[in-house]
């Protein structure tokens, strides 16, 4: 029998997804205000270990929607965690250069640099991760391999929860995984250390207009899901097994919240355009670069084969570089009884 739940830790990315704008919109609180349930932002704690849990999912009584990088990890390191759902928002996936570097496409990269994060103190360093994905999906379209390319390693040290977050006036929390903004990849390919980086989302969009970068690639509009595919596609909705076991109704209405956000989000572009803007700490006009004009449409909740089957690509990604200890079944970790759950409160409200 579900119990009453307390407290119920949140974390989210800086990203398009529905439980931030149902945290915006304050649904969550209001999905789960019956019981009393305080709600906590875990990444605006004053703990390090609390914000750490955002990778780690350490905290018991806590939800996640955001890069699976960090779930995947956690998962495979032996956390009892659970996901409720995935979601999959298209975002920009870029490959750049200098515009007089030669490198016009992908097969140009043979025998050049690549520049990679790598953060020495992290638990699961996603950014490194996801460059990776990004650009042995891109070599793979040329019959190239990660080996045909230098790697060149900018090493930062500490870890991407050391910062409190920054609280702005009317803004709310805003705290970067880079300290004090600094993206020491991108500042050796505008040093010539390096020929080509991987960036994405808003920010990526916006740097390389800024800095007139070439584009040498974007994976992250390609047809083939499996090629889009990275730590933001799919994102994944997880909880921890304590919270689905003792208070399961909270689950659900953890759900609910997140699919009413979404489609209240199908039906009002311009309001979804400025949350997401806020979600991004980004404009409006970076965000639409992006994610497209119709990034609302593209919030999306659910539990279906495609974001499976990608998310288990993912995870043997992840496995094979070594980024995580062993190899899982995905399947085995989603738990679909809470979205069953909803749908059939829905239909029962229905009929």
């Amino acid at each position: 029998m579900s119990q009453p739940l307390d407290t119920l830790w949140y974390t989210r990315c800086p990203v398009p997804t529905g439980l931030g704008i149902a945290l915006q919109k304050g649904w969550l609180e209001q999905a789960l205000g019956d019981q009393g349930t305080r709600i906590q932002s875990l990444r605006e704690s004053a703990s390090q270990a609390v914000r750490e849990s955002h990778f780690d999912h350490s905290l018991q009584n806590s939800v996640r929607h955001g890069g699976s990088i960090p779930a995947i990890w956690a998962r495979a390191s032996g956390r009892e965690t659970r996901v409720i759902g995935l979601s999959w928002a298209d975002e920009v996936q870029l490959i750049l250069s200098l515009p007089d570097s030669g490198i016009r496409s992908v097969k140009d990269l043979k025998g050049r640099r690549f520049g990679l994060p790598h953060w020495t103190g992290a638990q699961i360093d996603f950014t490194r991760a996801q460059a990776i994905r990004g650009l042995e999906n891109a070599l793979r379209l040329e019959g190239l391999e990660v080996k045909d390319v230098e790697l060149v390693d900018f090493i930062q040290g500490g870890t991407f929860s050391d910062e409190a977050p920054q609280r702005i006036a009317g803004l709310g929390a805003f705290g970067g995984s880079r300290r004090g903004g600094q993206n020491p990849e991108l500042t050796g390919l505008l040093r010539g250390e390096v020929d080509a980086i991987f960036l994405k989302g808003a920010h990526a969009v916006q740097l390389a207009q800024q800095f007139g970068l070439h584009t040498v690639i974007d994976t992250g509009s390609h047809p083939e899901p499996l090629v889009r595919s990275n730590n933001g596609t799919p994102r994944t909705l997880s909880v921890d097994q304590h919270l689905l076991d003792q208070h399961f109704d909270s689950a659900v209405g953890i759900l609910g919240a997140v699919l009413r956000a979404e489609q209240w989000a199908h039906a009002h572009p311009e309001d979804t355009r400025r949350y997401l803007a806020r979600e991004a700490n980004s404009s409006e006009y970076w965000v639409v670069q992006a994610y497209g004009e119709d990034a609302h449409l593209r919030l999306h909740t659910a539990l279906d084969e495609r974001a499976a089957t990608a998310l288990q690509d993912f995870t043997d990604f992840l496995h094979r570089w070594g980024f995580i200890p062993e190899r899982f079944a995905v399947r085995d970790w989603i738990d679909p009884r809470p979205l069953d759950a909803l749908r059939s409160a829905v239909a029962k409200r229905a009929s």
